[in-house]
């Protein structure tokens, strides 16, 4: 049987000689991986480009009673990106949030408000020219709302993380000491109430934040471990 639906892609990995296996989103049937023949191919060229992180695609896609891999009959670019692929920023911050994305979006069932704000976070974020220095923390902060931890205030996201560190540590052993969560929890509150006027001093306090806000993820989400590509992120923000 055929479907069409459109799709966010989170990730791919390769599949035999000229194939991949793609995870993505799909706004009909939730998570879905798919068997992609002949993209790695030569000729015609840029067909992998497709299927880079968060790209979003129109798709006919053959689904399966008993679930499972299944495969694309078509594919195509529903909205092109203007700067994603373009500015090492942006795309260091979809790399980051692809790799979390992957890991907590686990079910296979519509879920159509989550693929809404999962689609026009992506556009609004490839859309902004300037002040995007805070997505990463304003996008992670309301996932957790649809995927059912969301926090009503910052108290609760530094006293859960503070009661699961020891004093005398750091968060994810590079992050901020357990005595600062008092001054994060006025930034998370703002990114909460009023992400567009919060005032984040500079990008170590970014990363710290985000130290923070992966370690409040890993509570909720057992299987979520370490994000490599924070360390990638991390030298992006020392910019910012």
């Amino acid at each position: 049987m055929l479907i069409k639906t459109q799709g966010i892609v989170l990730s791919y990995m390769r599949y035999r000689e000229t194939s991949i296996i793609a995870r993505i989103y799909t706004e009909r049937l939730g998570l879905q991986s798919y068997v992609v023949n002949g993209v790695r191919k030569a000729k015609p060229p840029g067909r992998i480009a497709l299927f880079q992180p968060f790209t979003l695609l129109d798709l006919v896609a053959y689904t399966s009673r008993s679930g499972g891999l299944t495969r694309l009959s078509e594919f195509r670019c529903s909205e092109p990106f203007r700067t994603l692929p373009y500015d090492v920023r942006k795309s260091s911050v979809i790399l980051f949030l692809s790799e979390i994305v992957s890991r907590v979006l686990l079910e296979e069932e519509e879920n159509e408000p989550l693929f809404a704000f999962l689609h026009d976070a992506v556009q609004a974020f490839d859309q902004q020219e300037a002040g995007f220095e805070n997505f990463a923390l304003e996008f992670l902060l309301q996932l957790s709302h649809y995927l059912g931890f969301g926090p009503e205030n910052g108290e609760q996201i530094t006293s859960q993380v503070a009661f699961a560190s020891e004093a005398s540590t750091t968060v994810s052993g590079h992050g901020p000491a357990a005595m600062r969560f008092q001054e994060f929890e006025q930034y998370f509150d703002d990114l909460l109430t009023q992400p567009a006027a919060a005032a984040i001093p500079n990008g170590r306090v970014r990363r710290e934040l985000l130290d923070v806000l992966i370690r409040y993820y890993q509570l909720h989400v057992e299987h979520l471990g370490d994000v490599r590509s924070l360390a990638v992120l991390s030298e992006v923000l020392a910019e910012l």
